[in-house]
This record gives structure tokens, sequence and C-alpha cells, in this order.
């Protein structure tokens, strides 16, 4: 009558042997590398593109809202770095989204669409045996009935 229950050791196993978990690893994983990746072509291109225009590297872009901003004094808006995580963040999502999502969304609207033509193909398949096995029995029908017709 009473079940055993697994144990925690046995439950934190099964759950690191779902695929899941490891895919998530991976990913995990593949997304760091590839933060390096943007990173890299952001501080080597996109920066001294931007260069052209100013400084090359973009955290030396600020603005003062005091009156005087040397050293520790005074209030610093930073947003050439902001400009700069926001430039790799539209990076990283354009190349993600570009080179895994949309090739992936196709690839299963493929599948899918060779899925229902198959379904489809094996309707038309049955539709037509199913018209075959009517003309059969309306001949035999036909020739039971010219045979009584005749005797």
């Amino acid at each position: 009558m009473s079940e055993k229950k697994p144990s925690v050791w046995e439950g934190f196993k099964a759950f690191l042997m779902r695929g899941n978990v490891v895919d998530l690893a991976v990913a995990v994983v593949i997304g760091a590398a590839f933060t390096n990746i943007v990173n890299s072509v952001v501080k080597g291109i996109i920066n001294p593109l931007v260069g052209a225009i100013g400084t090359k590297n973009l955290d030396h872009y600020s603005s003062c809202l005091s009156s005087s901003c040397e050293g520790e004094q005074g209030i610093t808006i930073l947003w050439g770095s902001v400009l700069g995580a926001t430039l790799s963040f539209v990076i990283t999502a354009a190349v993600v989204y570009f080179l895994m999502v949309l090739p992936m969304a196709k690839y299963l609207a493929r599948m899918e669409a060779r899925r229902k033509a198959k379904e489809g193909t094996h309707e038309v398949i049955e539709v037509t045996e199913l018209e075959v096995l009517k003309e059969i029995r309306d001949a035999l029908v036909a020739q039971r009935g010219s045979g009584h017709d005749g005797r």
C-alpha cells in the first residue's frame, strides 16, 4: 500500500539528465562566447567608425549636468557607454534573429508544409481508392442487374 517516494538525489539526477537542462547549459556557454565576439566587433569596427566623427572610445562621450565636471566634482552622464552597450545588444539580437531564429522558423514552416502535403496526398489516395471501390461495386451491380434481366 505504501509507495516508495524517490529520494532527493534521484530526483536531482533525473532533472540533470533531461534534455532541456543540457541544452540550456550549452546555450549559456555559446552565448558567453558569442558575447565576446560581439564586443570585439563593437570595439574593433563600430567604435572606430564612430571615432571618425569623434573619439575612438564610446566611453569618452559624456555630458555634464553641473557647472563644472572636473575630477570627482559634478554630475557626469556617461551616455557613450550606454550607446556602446545598446549597439552590442542590437548587434547580438540581429545576429541571433537572422542567423538562428529566422532560419529555424523557415525550416519548421517547410517541415510543416511537407507534413501537410504528405497528409493531403494520403487523403487523395484514400479518396481515389474509395472511388475505385464504388466503381467496382457499381459495375458488379450492373452485371448482376443485366444478368438477371437476360434470364
